[in-house]
């Protein structure tokens, strides 16, 4: 994990490319690595496990370190993120990929930044024109990717995928909203709640702890835990620090490709031209976004 205190001006600017792979490379490869994880897991013990470990190791580094406990409404405010954003944004894609490839996974969820919008709109923020150009434009994405027919075989599974990144853009326009935690602890409860939810919900639903669960699948979980949900995490919020905001948010651009590479790659998933199209023009749909963000600040 980063800190930052005591940094040179010239470390910071070293440390961004570092960051940048961080966020690029590692959350791109937790959809392969939710994957394998599934292997042996089932849907909400894995997203559950996974965030009440990050969590607790977060924020045992963070006590160590003296941070002081935030206030009770704080830490309501960061509880409902977590379960937003990790409980049924993650826990339900950890459920859609039982059956969806991971690299079609990560191109569904690169549609979020255009919820995000529409979720802004809804509460009174006025969209601009590039905006709806590129919410339009990631709309057609999506309905070329429903022509690949993986996914049309999967209509529920594409359905949890929308409800998973609503839930992930309303808790994306709630953030600047409410009066969260400073610094990291704002992530290390948003996951221990997460995770408490997610559990909860496993043992609701019948989920239990696999008696023997196979390596590869200990070791996926282990990844997620300690890169995918302490690391790249630590990356993301250091970058929006340091780094301009389009900049720490590219990972949305970068984050699909890699998924459908190491899908392609590591589980020999296929790729179609539906696919391929549609990340295109998702992808385009988001640099706009991003460029109306940009020179509206």
């Amino acid at each position: 994990m980063l800190t930052y205190s005591a940094m040179s001006p010239q470390r910071p600017t070293l440390l961004i490319p570092f960051c940048l792979a961080a966020t690029w490379l590692i959350w791109g490869s937790t959809y392969l690595a939710i994957k394998f994880a599934l292997l042996s897991f089932s849907p909400y013990v894995l997203s559950g496990s996974r965030y009440l470990c990050a969590g607790g190791l977060l924020l045992a580094w963070l006590k160590w370190r003296g941070v002081a406990w935030p206030s009770w409404g704080q830490v309501g405010n960061a509880s409902l993120v977590g379960l937003l954003m990790l409980t049924i944004g993650n826990g339900l894609t950890c459920v859609a990929e039982k059956t969806l490839d991971s690299g079609a996974t990560a191109l569904l969820v690169a549609t979020t930044p255009l919820l995000t919008v529409v979720m802004s709109q809804l509460i009174g923020s006025q969209a601009k024109p590039l905006e709806w150009c590129g919410i339009g434009l990631g709309l057609l994405g999506v309905l070329l990717m429903n022509l690949d027919t993986g996914l049309a075989r999967e209509p529920l599974d594409v359905g949890l995928m929308a409800i998973a990144c609503i839930a992930w853009a309303i808790a994306s326009v709630l953030i600047p909203r409410l009066n969260l935690p400073e610094g990291s602890m704002s992530p290390a409860i948003q996951m221990l709640a997460g995770g408490l939810v997610s559990l909860l919900l496993a043992l609701l639903g019948g989920e239990r702890f696999p008696s023997a669960p196979k390596p590869e699948a200990i070791a996926a979980l282990a990844y997620l835990i300690v890169f995918g949900s302490i690391v790249a995490y630590s990356a993301f919020v250091w970058l929006l620090r340091h780094a301009r905001p389009a900049l720490a948010s590219s990972g949305s651009y970068v984050n699909p490709m890699v998924a459908l590479f190491l899908g392609w790659l590591l589980a020999g998933e296929a790729i179609s031209w539906p696919l391929m199209a549609g990340m295109g023009i998702i992808l385009l749909g988001v640099a706009l976004i991003g460029l109306a963000t940009r020179t509206k600040a």
